[in-house]
Formats: C-alpha cells, structure tokens, sequence
C-alpha cells in the first residue's frame, strides 16, 4: 500500500495521538496481578447508543465483569481526530487496534459495504435485521482476509427520516425540493423523486436549513430533534431512508496477543451490547417520531408539534420501484461486477430484486 503524503501525515499524527493502542497496557495493582487496560475508538458521540451502552461497558463494567482485571477508556470517533474514511485502515495498520467505522465511510474504498443498506432497502427494523443476518458472514471473512481486522460487533443507528419545511402528504409531493442528503445511496433515491439531493455534513444541516439552502433534511428523527430541526421544520416521515450500520472491530494480531480470559470475556458479553444497541435504536426510532410530534410518549427529546407523514401504500411501492429501478442499478454501475456477486451471494437471499449486470 501506497500512502499519500496527506495520508501519512495524518498516520504519523494518528500513531503519536494513540501511542500504546497498538498492543494492550500492563500496569501493575497495589494488591496483586497486573491490569490490562484497553484504549477503544467507540461510535458517534451525539445520540444514546454511546452514551447509555457504549462508554457505560467500557468504563465500568468490563472491569466489574472481570473483577478488576481488564479495564479501557474510550472516545467516540468524532471527537477522536480520525477521519472517518480513514478507520479501517488505522485498524489494519495497527495504530488503532479497537475502532469502530461506519458502512458508508468503508464504502468510499469499497462500495459493497454498502449492500445491507442501501437508501429504500430496509422500510422496518427486522428488514435490516435480515439484510444484515444475510451479509454478515460476507463482512467478517472480507475485514479479516483484506484488511487483517477481526468483527466483533455490528451496530445501528436509528432510521434516517425525512424533515420538511413545508406541507407534503406523499412522496411524489418532494418533487423539486432540495433536500439534504448524507451518502450517494441517499443521493439517488432522493434524485428518482424528482427532488435536488444537497449533501452536507450533520453539524451544518441546521445552517443550511435556516439559510434557505435545503428546504428538508434526511437525518435520525431523535438527532434532528437533538439538533433542533422540529423548530423549523413542520412535517416528518416515517419511511426509513437507511439506517446507518457500523462494524466494531480489533486489529487481528492485537486480538491474537490479548489474555486468553479477556478474549473470552469480549466475545460473551459484546454479543450482549450489540443486542442492546439494536434494542435501544429500535426504540429511539419510535420516540424520535413521538417527541417530533409533541406526542405523550417523549421522555428523552423536546416536544414538537410537527406532523407525521406515514408510509402510505403509494409511498411503499415507490420505495420498491425506486430501490430496484435505480438505487441498486446506479450502486452496481459505481461498484462493478464485485458488488454484483456480493449482492448475489448475501442480502439477494433476503430482498429477491435481482441486480442488473454493469456495462
């Protein structure tokens, strides 16, 4: 592997900012054995996936379950000083041996990490559920054997919806809209609406909005909230755009060079954290609308008072012809025939849409 000057600036800067990441620190008790302390790179910061699951488990009770034996600290990646297209090849260099990295910024190297979520893909939770079941085996054998790093957990966000300035009952109401998006999947849906996909970056989405740029936003319904777009914003929709998947990972010779017990340890219990993850982004997707709305079940956001869209059947069967007439289409003429064969070989045993061969 090549590495550009910008990159290995960034790799110089990176490996003096995590020194000692790369293989676990001993340090020795007061009373008896010595402790292994680990160093992760966890998930967005904003949101309650890290704050009530994340930072809780590797700040305390990895060292309750282990009696004191094995404890870490932990920051989220966005406050980290990584880049986010940047994470997976930290883990495979070593310089950050426990990260976590979003599917979509690992797509920008390799677009078929972007198969189990797909803008239009997954309308519910057990949808991308199944998509990520099927995929999964795919994701762990491709991270180990390409870039030497082992899957220890798969997370998700909540669903990224829709937030409008103005009234629309359906779908073919966006038409001309100029509407933020956050990926080129997201891009493409919003283009088959006849609307204008306006990419920017979630801190800028309530500049955009108040200076007249977009005139909706795709984002999670409780972060929007967090953000303060059911202030300027009248109308949401429940329609799952995508999801937001990342993968936890670990350096594959650090992961060999742990204490057998530790090893142990991690691969019971972050099972467990990766099912409360899920659990709880379940939920947040079902709060997120209500807080929106100013309804009675909002006990972690601010009341709203915008109005809910739901998923008309109208809308259903244009989120399938979107799908399979032009999401997957434009995914597999940026990907190649890869994507076609990783398609074909996962989330097709899921989502029977076939691909169409790229030209």
């Amino acid at each position: 592997m090549t590495a550009t000057p910008c990159f290995t600036s960034r790799l110089l800067a990176l490996t003096i900012l995590f020194c000692g990441l790369t293989y676990p620190l001993f340090a020795a008790t007061q009373t008896t054995a010595p402790v292994t302390t680990l160093r992760i790179v966890g998930g967005l910061a904003t949101g309650n996936r890290y704050s009530k699951f994340e930072r809780p488990f590797w700040v305390s009770e990895l060292s309750k379950l282990s009696g004191g034996k094995f404890t870490a600290e932990i920051v989220p990646f966005d406050r980290a000083g990584v880049p986010g297209s940047d994470m997976l090849r930290m883990m495979q260099l070593g310089v950050i041996p426990f990260g976590t990295a979003l599917f979509s910024q690992m797509a920008i190297e390799a677009p078929q990490f972007n198969a189990p979520d797909l803008a239009g893909l997954n309308p519910d939770m057990q949808s991308v559920r199944n998509a990520v079941a099927a995929f999964r085996p795919y994701l762990e054998k491709s991270l180990q054997e390409r870039y030497g790093v082992e899957v220890l957990a798969v997370y998700v966000y909540p669903p990224q919806v829709l937030f409008c300035k103005k009234p629309f009952a359906n779908l073919s109401d966006l038409t001309k809209r100029r509407i933020r998006v956050a990926n080129a999947t997201q891009a493409d849906f919003i283009e088959a609406l006849g609307a204008i996909p306006f990419r920017t970056e979630f801190a800028d989405i309530m500049n955009s909005m108040n200076a007249g740029n977009t005139d909706c936003a795709i984002t999670a319904a409780m972060a929007g909230n967090t953000l303060g777009l059911h202030e300027i914003t009248s109308h949401i929709h429940s329609l799952p755009m995508t999801w937001g998947l990342s993968v936890f990972a670990v350096n594959v010779a650090t992961w060999h060079s742990l204490n057998p017990e530790l090893k142990a340890l991690l691969k019971r219990e972050l099972p467990k954290l990766e099912r409360a993850i899920w659990e709880e982004s379940e939920l947040d997707a079902i709060e997120g609308i209500v807080c929106n709305t100013g309804g009675a079940g909002c006990t972690n956001g601010r009341k709203g008072r915008m109005i809910a869209v739901r998923t008309s059947e109208s809308d259903e069967q244009r989120r399938k012809q979107i799908f399979s007439g032009t999401v997957l289409p434009r995914w597999v003429q940026r990907c190649g025939v890869s994507c076609t064969t990783v398609w074909n070989q996962t989330v097709r045993a899921v989502v029977d849409v076939a691909p169409p061969q790229p030209k």
